[in-house]
């Protein structure tokens, strides 16, 4: 695709991401779809790093379409635009699919098995989540360079069926390495070239994918997610609830280059972009959920919706709310530790209840300051697909596909994977952890919540868990409010849509892209309203 994938992208994307050295850079002011000679202990990494930073824009606009975050008025009114998610978008297709391919084509002529085995891992990956995101998609005639510069949109369900003949093609590849790793640990920022943890992650993609696609294809998700289940050790999570191979790319401290999480580099300065959502906020000060403290930091004590001076601190934004942003930026709330690697907030909260148990404060001894660039590390982390995902999933498929597994133990198994995970990151980074009685007690009581519920509404509790657990994530909690209808989301105060059920696409994919003739208007408009090929 000429017009957007055959152009060659600037130093500025490495600038979000840490290598150890700038040797360790693949030369990005080469054409890649022309190699001279594939540096594949470079390139493989840029991959990962050019697929963190891309999905910035898409993160963000997700969380806000999700009520974690408010990353713009408009979309958090439900209004998208041709620019909503258009660097996403072209940077996938322009960088991070094209150096994927070449990742793919040059393995295969060196016969580095490991290499292509992870590229094709990572390309089933991107490229379903762009089906969940977009649906039609640009598939088998992209990444061509001049020999085809209109690629025609293919059927996400389609595509579909090529990502899963992709993951199998990975695993048979990834099996031809005797080795306990696919590549070096050097050309891996993700896990060190460590061959079981990829298995464990195209399983687990595996096991995402055919959960989602249960709707239209019950029996034959049902008896892939039985197949797999049944050899759970090959999961993430193995046989002992480990967060050791969670599918998570890791950021880094620096400030020069700037390398850090994007949400911390964009938040951790005198001007701020985001608001956090009033409506995420309030159900887990609602719900006693001590994760309260670890995903957000307050400035203030007492500020409050409206830039009120008589609240607790937790000054978010209404989703919808169209009215214009007051002077507030010392004093709006803001992401805390994680994922963003921000500052945990240990100060007092003035008005919580007397009966929580969880979210207290007990230990309560810091304060609370506005944030700037020395504030935290900026080391945070992007949950793509992780053991506390995977464990949700499980269970909505012991629920809906009668899989077998007994669901109150894997929603249990899922919510003490996800505290787990929070702890540990906070204990390294500047953080209090919890105490693994407190976690387990929380992961009970939520677990009793689910035996109270009605048979229809056991998956209304599961899959708001499993969405308080995907913060950092909004795409996996779009699609699965897209299939399922859960969690409840707050109704927009003043909305200009109706929710989208696909993203638009970049106006410049539009307008370059002769295949679509004069189809792109109508098009861009159907995406609005029209569903992805699983959402039934």
């Amino acid at each position: 695709m000429k017009s957007l994938h055959n152009f060659v992208y600037t130093i500025g994307l490495a600038g979000m991401l840490s290598f150890t050295a700038c040797s360790k850079f693949v030369d990005i002011n080469t054409d890649p779809n022309n190699p001279v000679t594939a540096q594949l202990p470079l390139l493989l990494p840029a991959t990962q790093v050019s697929m963190a930073a891309n999905m910035y824009q898409l993160n963000s606009g997700t969380a806000t379409f999700m009520q974690y975050t408010v990353f713009s008025s408009g979309l958090s009114r439900l209004q998208q635009q041709g620019t909503s998610f258009d660097d996403s978008w072209n940077g996938f297709y322009t960088q991070t699919l094209n150096d994927l391919e070449s990742v793919i084509r040059a393995s295969a002529v060196q016969e580095q098995w490991g290499y292509s085995a992870v590229a094709k891992f990572e390309k089933a990956y991107l490229v379903s989540l762009l089906v969940d995101m977009w649906g039609d998609i640009p598939y088998s005639e992209s990444q061509q360079g001049q020999n085809n510069v209109s690629p025609k949109f293919e059927k996400g369900a389609e595509i579909y069926e090529a990502v899963f003949k992709t993951i199998e093609e990975g695993i048979a590849e990834a099996n031809k390495v005797s080795a306990a790793t696919l590549v070096p640990a050097t050309a891996d920022m993700i896990y060190g070239g460590s061959k079981s943890s990829w298995l464990a992650m195209a399983n687990s993609l595996k096991l995402k994918l055919y959960n989602q696609v249960r709707l239209v294809s019950p029996a034959r998700s049902a008896d892939t997610i039985r197949s797999l289940i049944a050899n759970a050790a090959m999961l993430m999570g193995g046989s002992n609830n480990s967060n050791a191979q969670d599918f998570t790319f890791r950021f880094g401290p620096g400030q020069n280059p700037n390398n850090r999480h994007p949400w911390h580099r964009s938040e951790y300065q005198g001007s701020k972009t985001f608001y956090q959502n009033q409506a995420f906020i309030d159900l887990l000060f609602n719900s006693d959920d001590p994760r309260l403290r670890y995903f957000i930091f307050r400035q203030n004590a007492t500020a409050g919706l409206n830039n009120s001076n008589n609240s607790n601190g937790y000054y978010g934004r209404n989703p919808g709310d169209g009215t214009a942003a007051p002077a507030d930026l010392n004093r709006r709330s803001t992401f805390g530790i994680y994922p963003a690697g921000g500052l945990y907030d240990n100060a007092p909260i003035n008005n919580l209840p007397a009966a929580n148990q969880y979210l207290t404060n007990t230990g309560a001894t810091g304060s609370l300051k506005v944030v700037g660039p020395t504030d935290g590390n900026g080391a945070g982390l992007m949950p793509f697909i992780t053991n506390a995902m995977v464990k949700f999933i499980r269970a909505e498929a012991a629920l809906t596909l009668n899989t077998g597994e007994d669901a109150r133990q894997l929603l249990k198994e899922g919510i003490i994977a996800n505290l787990t995970s929070i702890s540990t990151y906070a204990s390294s980074n500047g953080g209090v952890p919890m105490a693994a009685a407190a976690i387990n007690s929380f992961a009970e009581a939520a677990a009793q919540k689910f035996d109270a519920a009605s048979a229809n509404d056991k998956l209304a509790v599961l899959i708001t868990q499993k969405y308080i657990a995907q913060f950092g994530n909004g795409m996996e909690a779009y699609n699965d409010y897209r299939r399922t209808g859960w969690p409840a989301l707050r109704p927009p105060l003043s909305p200009l849509n109706v929710f989208p059920l696909r993203l638009y696409y970049s106006e410049t994919e539009l307008i370059a892209n002769t295949s679509l003739g004069e189809n792109a208007g109508r098009l861009q408009v159907a995406q609005q309203t029209t569903p992805v090929f699983w959402d039934k």
